[in-house]
């Protein structure tokens, strides 16, 4: 084996880019909350973008390496330490044996990705590596990281080419409102005039109630137009619910895959990296954008994180 696990911190789960086209048989995508910050994580170790990560929520855990290899750290700073001494997040970090990674507190965001040079020894179910816990497939045995689990490297590394420019500036950054945008739809006509107006200009507060499945927060009621249910549809990663209540649900990486309430618009995967930072307690607000807009700003990402995997290669 190549890392044991001391303690599991709040929630720590194997994830990777998801398990795509099984939504029909009724199984979650999974997959990372913040697809970007997952893959920065793999290309500073020298992993394919979409390489198995640990997502490790608020309280990280505590891991203790049986065999040396390259780490990368992205997303939230929740204070990572190797053997007590403070590591940088978004650079290649080398591990020794015997050393022992651990979290302080979260500084910012609430969600960090540990990349693991070489990848984890987890196979493939439905052709992912992706925890889908409440179904208890795929991951680690189908669930969060336990005291005691052991997980192996398939093709660890003692350093990599390059490492010491194998570092980038983090991203997050915290705000006192932060700004989701959204392209409006399905079922933005299920809701009046004045009820867009409110969603558009409303401050909304995230609540405790955010897990991997959504995220309910708290603020101005939306009104409908009648009623907030509808006929069961699909439901997308960053869709945003609307119940009958008038306060909105976004939905996550667990997410149902189909859903019978009104959906007034979707997150765009820009902004996934903010929305998966989001804290209980933190104020967002939704700003409106063209569909072109969404699509081109996903595909100038892509290519930037494609130029960014071959100057790491």
């Amino acid at each position: 084996m190549s890392i044991t696990v001391l303690n599991p911190g709040l929630l720590t789960t194997v994830q990777d880019m998801g398990r795509v086209g099984y939504q029909q048989f009724g199984v979650s995508v999974s997959g990372v909350m913040d697809p970007r910050s997952a893959a920065l994580a793999n290309i500073i170790a020298g992993n394919d973008q979409g390489e198995a990560v640990l997502e490790c929520t608020m309280m990280g855990p505590q891991l203790q390496f049986d065999r040396a290899n390259v780490i990368a750290l992205a997303g939230g700073d929740l204070g990572p330490a190797l053997d007590g001494k403070p590591i940088p997040n978004y650079q290649a970090v080398a591990v020794k044996a015997g050393q022992v990674l651990r979290f302080t507190a979260p500084k910012t965001g609430c969600r960090t990705f540990i990349a693991f040079a070489g990848g984890l020894d987890i196979p493939l179910t439905m052709g992912s590596r992706s925890t889908y816990m409440k179904a208890k497939i795929g991951g680690y045995q189908g669930r969060k990281l336990e005291k005691g689990d052991k997980i192996g490297f398939r093709a660890p590394k003692d350093t990599l080419k390059h490492m010491e420019d194998r570092k980038l500036s983090p991203e997050f950054a915290p705000k006192p409102v932060y700004t989701l945008r959204v392209v409006m739809g399905p079922q933005d006509d299920a809701f009046t005039d004045a009820g867009i107006s409110t969603f558009l200009s409303g401050t909304y507060t995230v609540t405790p109630e955010f897990d991997r499945m959504g995220c309910r927060l708290d603020g101005p009621v939306i009104a409908h137009k009648e009623s907030g249910d509808i006929i069961s549809d699909g439901i997308a990663f960053g869709a945003i619910q609307v119940p009958s209540a008038g306060t909105p649900i976004i939905m996550l990486g667990d997410r149902q895959t189909t859903g019978g309430y009104t959906k007034i618009a979707a997150v765009i995967t820009a902004d996934f990296r903010i929305l998966a930072q989001l804290k209980a307690g933190d104020k967002v607000q939704f700003q409106k954008v063209p569909v072109e807009f969404a699509q081109n700003l996903l595909l100038a990402q892509r290519a930037a994180l494609k130029a960014l995997s071959k100057i790491n290669a």
